[in-house]
């Protein structure tokens, strides 16, 4: 089985994440990167599979030079290679545009088994999977949080607010997973060591016969028209309780910022 998990390389939530000025889009050049938090539970589904039985996992990332780094945790965790889709004319891709990058690039490869996470922790869409599902014209089983591979039957269990429900798709097929699925393992040294020993290529678009035109900002369906830094935060009111008065004085606080 051909295992596929297409990793995004993000910025570094605890920094100081910035927007590019000339086009609004994430200053990713200039901020520590890592892969996205989210994608490790679909390396760890994946690597699961894998050591349920006979499988070959691959990580799929589609960024600049730095995403590298994104294929590199993947393959420390235990994937056996790596593909990295880098092009400078990818910069400005929104999600219809990286659906189409990543579906050219999971035929090329002839994946089984697409695996996602639940969303990415810089965009927070979540619908790419279902976006590459559709292009590769590929069933989809999505925010798995249980997840059982029985030959070619993928079975998932989807938790709810109030219920739960279980679905299956037969292989070929997109899975996804939420962060309640598994818990991601760290990369021990022997890990990281036989890691700079996996095989990791590198494709433009032209290897995936696409054009500069079908994505990058001049492909993309969506746009961000303007960015505000978010304000400082300011001091909070107390409300004191020295003559028993604060317990309207709470109330008129919650009722006039219409809290209650």
């Amino acid at each position: 089985m051909k295992i596929v998990v297409c990793a995004k390389f993000v910025p570094d939530a605890t920094a100081d994440r910035r927007f590019r000025s000339e086009d609004n889009t994430v200053d990713r050049a200039g901020v520590d990167g890592l892969l996205s938090e989210l994608d490790e539970y679909a390396v760890e589904t994946a690597l699961t599979v894998k050591e349920a039985g006979d499988a070959e996992v691959t990580v799929l990332t589609v960024g600049p030079e730095q995403a590298a780094d994104a294929v590199k945790k993947g393959l420390q965790m235990g994937a056996d290679a790596g593909v990295h889709v880098v092009d400078d004319a990818i910069h400005g891709s929104d999600a219809v545009a990286t659906s189409l990058i990543l579906s050219k690039a999971l035929a090329k490869l002839e994946a089984d088994l697409v695996v996602f996470g639940m969303g990415s922790t810089d965009g927070g869409m979540g619908v790419v999977p279902a976006m590459v599902s559709e292009r590769l014209r590929l069933p989809a089983v999505t925010l798995g949080s249980e997840v059982t591979v029985d030959g070619q039957t993928v079975r998932i269990r989807r938790d709810g607010d109030t219920a739960s429900e279980t679905i299956e798709g037969t292989l070929p097929l997109v899975l996804s997973v939420s962060d309640q699925a598994n818990e991601p393992r760290y990369p021990s040294f022997k890990g990281i060591m036989a890691a700079k020993k996996k095989p990791v290529e590198t494709w433009s678009l032209a290897d995936l016969e696409l054009t500069p035109e079908q994505v990058g900002g001049s492909g993309a369906w969506t746009e961000v028209v303007e960015v505000t830094a978010r304000p400082a935060r300011t001091a909070g009111t107390i409300v004191t309780d020295e003559d028993g008065s604060g317990a309207a004085g709470l109330v008129e606080f919650l009722s006039t910022n219409k809290f209650l």
